[in-house]
């Protein structure tokens, strides 16, 4: 699960205009840019959008200044106690510069003269949703840093992430140990870091300890510290995770993968509330709140004398299960939306959401590496996309795992694609006899059916038909794309029997001409 805001629903744009031959034209316009619109004839109709079921889907007002019933102003002064992040454009035939000021001051993102072209008003749209969306990045991160996040900077839109959070609120109001159990991915130590910042220490400290990943002859050093000199190499005393928590939280991570002689000194540590310094004469009293995840089954591992049986029940006091993204599709498309987001505003793309079809393809797909796999496929599309939104084309290792055919799609611009979910560098490799003309449908095969290596006029061939099936048949792009002239291209083309392509492209000059 990944923290998110406003930004990240739908790229919904809200039009307000008493007049509805304007509406009619910035809906056309907007629709155009790959965003969805609603309208509103007035301002108390916009206010009352905003305030219904509907309002928190909104990204962005376009609003009309002059108004019979309430003007512009009047709107941004009366929606920013509900809404005060919702970027607002302006709108006007009075270009005056005290009119655009006094937008400004009262909170507009831009202000625009009527008439305005299409294309800077869908410019003006995306820098203002790209200001928003980087914005709540850094209001998140700020969060974060402070450990300050809350519940309600999470994403759980399905049944399950609420019952999830019910329980997560429930344990914020004691300091009872929380063992949080789920799958890599799923999004645990989010929990845990929103169960801090709901409770009474939030803004202490949130040290995060990964059990797995410290080495075995530093894992006491590296929990309960060491003193000057207490063994070769400590030339400076050094304070432990647990005491640089005091006060606030300690998120044990892969808590089932810790040795066991390591657990006894842990559950000495959880029940007198002190440690022993490695090297120290006494012992030193902590207030640490112990909050510990695991994707192993800790009660399976007891069975089979890996963990202490009497550290399993010290830590799962209150336990909460976070279930995989396969469990919640609810949740996929609102974290792809909030992933799109982000990630274009970071990469300056103009990528703004989801065809149905993709949203129905990610929404199919099990997703074995949960959130962290679908933020870094999504990562991957934005980077690749050279659309507005992201179509199943921009998914082929998705598609390919569901057998959905490309054929006729946009192709996506990489010819070979990396995997979306890399695989644990534990796992065991696993050989393949696929060809890479089976690894996506725009993939040139490098071997014939025989096993032996194509012609190079075959291949020739088969990228430069690729090439004008993706440019649709622009000759001057295809050739530009290929890197070479188009005296050159049709010289190729005839050199390979394909003539029929120029005369198909000198027609569709003609009709259009």
């Amino acid at each position: 699960m990944r923290e998110g805001t406003r930004k990240n629903m739908a790229q919904t744009i809200l039009i307000v205009d008493d007049d509805p031959v304007q509406r009619r034209l910035l809906e056309a316009a907007i629709t155009r840019s790959g965003m969805t619109v609603v309208t509103a004839p007035g301002g108390q109709p916009a206010l009352d959008l905003l305030s219904g079921p509907r309002g928190d889907q909104i990204s962005l007002m376009l609003l009309d200044l002059v108004m019979p019933d309430m003007d512009g102003l009047q709107v941004m002064e009366k929606m920013r106690g509900q809404h005060p992040e919702l970027p607002v454009i302006v709108l006007t035939a009075k270009g005056g510069i005290d009119s655009a000021v006094e937008a400004m001051r009262a909170g507009a993102s831009d202000f625009l003269v009527k008439p305005a072209s299409p294309e800077r008003i869908t410019v003006s749209i995306r820098n203002a949703l790209k200001i928003g969306t980087l914005t709540g990045e850094v209001t998140r991160l700020k969060k974060k840093t402070e450990n300050r996040l809350v519940f309600d900077d999470l994403i759980a839109t399905s049944g399950e992430m609420k019952q999830v959070i019910r329980l997560g609120q429930r344990a914020a109001q004691s300091n009872i140990p929380i063992l949080i159990e789920g799958e890599s991915g799923a999004g645990k130590e989010l929990i845990a870091r929103a169960i801090q910042g709901s409770s009474e220490r939030a803004g202490k400290p949130f040290i995060t300890v990964n059990c797995g990943a410290i080495p075995e002859n530093l894992i006491e050093s590296i929990l309960f510290g060491h003193e000057k000199g207490s063994f070769t190499g400590a030339s400076d005393k050094h304070l432990g995770k647990f005491q640089e928590a005091d006060g606030g939280t300690l998120f044990l991570d892969e808590i089932g993968e810790l040795r066991l002689d390591m657990q006894v000194k842990l559950l000495r540590a959880l029940q007198e509330g002190e440690v022993d310094p490695v090297g120290s004469k006494r012992p030193v009293k902590v207030d640490v709140r112990i909050v510990s995840a695991t994707n192993r089954d800790l009660a399976e591992r007891v069975r089979e004398g890996l963990f202490r049986e009497d550290l399993y029940y010290r830590l799962n006091v209150f336990p909460i299960f976070v279930p995989p993204l396969r469990q919640r599709h609810e949740d996929v498309p609102a974290l792809a939306r909030h992933f799109i987001a982000r990630f274009a505003a970071e990469e300056n793309k103009a990528v703004t959401g989801l065809t149905p079809e993709a949203t129905d393809l990610i929404e199919r797909f099990t997703w074995p590496g949960n959130v962290r796999q679908l933020e870094n496929t999504i990562f991957r599309a934005v980077v690749l996309c050279d659309g507005t939104v992201l179509d199943v084309c921009d998914f082929p290792q998705i598609a390919s795992a569901l057998g959905v055919e490309l054929q006729g799609r946009r192709p996506n611009p990489m010819m070979a694609p990396a995997p979306a979910y890399a695989p644990s560098l534990h796992a065991p490799m696993q050989h393949s006899h696929v060809t890479p003309a089976h690894a996506s449908p725009y993939a040139l095969a490098a071997m014939d059916g025989g096993g032996h290596m194509r012609k190079l006029e075959d291949v020739e061939s088969e990228m430069i038909r690729l090439a004008i099936s993706h440019y649709e048949g622009h000759m001057s792009e295809v050739a530009r794309r290929l890197g070479i002239g188009r005296s050159t291209l049709y010289r190729k083309l005839k050199d390979l029997g394909l003539e029929q392509h120029i005369e198909e492209s000198e027609e569709a000059k003609r009709a259009a001409g």
